[in-house]
């Protein structure tokens, strides 16, 4: 985020125009600005929107929501979920990957080294947390700051403007998101969270094949989470 224009893809930044002029969006520019200035901050400012780089308005199919960026050293990349190349995959990145293995019968050691999640980004799967900033080692420290109002735009405007799409909800704070979405005309897969607190009850629920049903039913191409 810059002081003056926000620097996200063209074609979310002109859907979310609006949002970037309102005042909660000019005071968490601000507290965001101060705390990269002040303390150790995830992700690096230049992912801050990544998600929206690798996943334009028009291209997007998917939408997976996490809660926060990982707050460990390395860790965050701008993608829910995921970690940079060569880090260590995360409790709840595991269990993604277990129930994807389960599910589409990909061996789980073809994954265990990929935790990017790029390339899943690249297909139409937006990898959306709702709180954009963390402080590091401070789970939640950026909750409350206008990330929240931020993202439920997002969701928002994908499910007034497009159709047909799989939004995927992982534990109880993904699912009171979904209040934003029409599910008249979109897919909502819900589930408990992959966390290792909650893992026996998202084990199951099949995510990856029930979103690739969807969109095939619906003329567009599955995604290959390989």
């Amino acid at each position: 985020m810059t002081e003056g224009d926000v620097m996200i893809e063209a074609s979310w930044k002109n859907v979310l125009q609006d949002e970037f002029g309102k005042e909660y969006f000019t005071k968490l520019r601000e507290f965001v600005k101060g705390e990269y200035q002040h303390a150790i901050v995830y992700p690096a400012p230049k992912n801050i929107f990544r998600a929206f780089e690798l996943c334009p308005f028009d291209k997007v199919e998917v939408v997976i929501l996490g809660q926060d960026p990982y707050h460990g050293p390395n860790q965050a990349n701008g993608l829910c979920f995921a970690v940079s190349e060569g880090v260590p995959l995360p409790p709840s990145l595991q269990n993604v990957f277990k129930e994807l293995a389960t599910d589409t019968g990909v061996p789980f050691e073809s994954l265990a080294k990929k935790g990017d999640l790029e390339r899943w980004a690249k297909q139409g799967v937006l990898l959306l947390n709702a709180t954009l900033t963390v402080r590091a080692r401070t789970a939640g420290s950026h909750q409350g700051k206008g990330w929240e109002e931020f993202t439920d735009t997002v969701i928002r405007k994908l499910s007034e403007e497009r159709e047909n799409l799989v939004f995927i909800l992982w534990g109880n704070y993904a699912k009171s998101k979904g209040a934003h979405i029409d599910r008249s005309k979109h897919r909502v897969i819900e589930s408990a969270h992959p966390s290792p607190f909650s893992a026996t009850k998202f084990f199951g629920s099949k995510p990856f094949s029930k979103t690739n049903e969807y969109l095939s039913a619906h003329n567009k191409n599955p995604i290959d989470w390989l």
